[in-house]
């Protein structure tokens, strides 16, 4: 059940308008900063445009009120309504939006007179991979008007929002997500895992993926890596063993894939998972295989991990993973390469021992959630003081 909606006072009120709270890249940042933020400096609530799952309760704490407006497909004029309405009642201090399907929600969120407005970017889909929609980018230059503060999760969306969509540059704020180092850690000797008992037998090494089975995050891409692999390599299949984490409409498709390659014993594609931490610490290698991204939560999870990273060359990826430092890049929806930078890990122990711990320690100087938290706490201070933060 969401929490009671009240009106109480003390800190700000932020309020996150999203799409929807399920498990998601996006949703698992916004969780993180409300989780992380310090109760004194501000409070926060959450609107799903649609609605919310069991992954609301990753939310810690108790003040957090989760509404649900149940938009309708198409053209929903009453959800206008209905938004004004919760903004009025609650009165935030800051709305906060997050990519193109949470833009338009700013004119009543203007109209409400809430004195902060914030918009994110958080990544591109597979309808616009190049963000160079003539439409979209209309759209969102006509939004300017009713945004003070832009943030964009990589640089990479930092630049393309100054240089194709022509927002100024000074109302343009570059943070990087966060990782909980308290949750995501190294293997510190024998954990059982939670895949089906004999799939992966001591020595076998274990190349995994956790994310949204879509086309935008290029799953197929690494089950037909895996399966060249199988075919390249003497004793692979008693050697390798795959482990994809996450649902989607790209599930099935994998399995058949692995079916008609008879390779179903060796992959684990459990669907959603809870313990993510836990996966991360059973798997030797991490491999992400999107289309697009904007920064990607569990490249930053499998480095905390101590893992090595073979990640696709788009996006918000290199700046994430130091080529020949702490992973390999490859070209998207190329399965050919990205089994040719499986395999050198494969074959060299010492290079995947230490690009994972280069990129333990590079998340531990970077990336670390106190860092993300304290950019948007920043942001939320400045655009309340009528500052500009570059």
């Amino acid at each position: 059940m969401p929490v009671e909606e009240k009106v109480e006072t003390g800190p700000p009120i932020v309020l996150h308008v999203i799409n929807h709270l399920i498990v998601g890249g996006l949703e698992n940042g916004l969780v993180n900063l409300i989780n992380h933020t310090p109760p004194e400096r501000y409070r926060h609530g959450v609107i799903c445009l649609t609605h919310y799952n069991d992954f609301r309760y990753r939310i810690r704490r108790a003040d957090v009120p989760v509404i649900p407006l149940y938009k309708r497909e198409g053209h929903d004029l009453g959800i206008y309504r209905r938004l004004w309405k919760v903004l009025r009642r609650l009165r935030p201090a800051i709305v906060h939006t997050r990519n193109l399907s949470g833009l338009e929600y700013l004119i009543p969120a203007t109209l409400a007179g809430v004195p902060g407005r914030i918009h994110g970017e958080h990544g591109r889909d597979i309808y616009d991979l190049g963000g160079s929609n003539f439409k979209y980018n209309l759209l969102r230059k006509a939004m300017q008007p009713f945004v003070h503060r832009y943030i964009a999760v990589s640089s990479d969306l930092a630049q393309w929002l100054t240089e194709t969509v022509g927002i100024s540059r000074e109302r343009v704020t570059q943070v990087y997500n966060g990782v909980d180092l308290n949750r995501f850690y190294p293997r510190n000797g024998y954990e059982p895992p939670l895949w089906p008992e004999g799939f992966a037998p001591l020595g076998t090494f274990v190349i995994g993926t956790v994310g949204r089975m879509q086309v935008v995050k290029g799953s197929l891409t690494l089950v037909q890596a895996f399966l060249h692999l199988l075919n390249t390599i003497p004793q692979a299949r008693s050697r390798l063993r795959l482990v994809m984490v996450g649902d989607g409409p790209l599930r099935q498709e994998a399995l058949q894939l692995l079916r008609e390659a008879s390779a179903t014993s060796l992959a684990w594609l459990p669907g959603e998972c809870a313990d993510i931490p836990r996966i991360m610490r059973t798997l030797d290698l991490f491999v992400l295989p999107s289309i697009a991204e904007g920064i990607s939560n569990t490249i930053l999870e499998a480095m905390a991990t101590g893992l090595p990273v073979v990640a696709t060359r788009v996006g918000g990826n290199p700046e994430l993973v130091e080529e020949a430092q702490t992973g390999t890049l490859v070209p998207s929806d190329s399965p050919a390469a990205m089994a040719e930078a499986i395999e050198a890990y494969l074959n060299d122990k010492a290079k995947l021992v230490r690009h994972g711990q280069s990129g333990r320690r590079r998340v531990q100087a970077q990336f670390a959630i106190e860092a993300m938290v304290n950019g948007y706490l920043s942001v939320y201070d400045s655009v309340l003081a009528g500052r500009s933060v570059a």
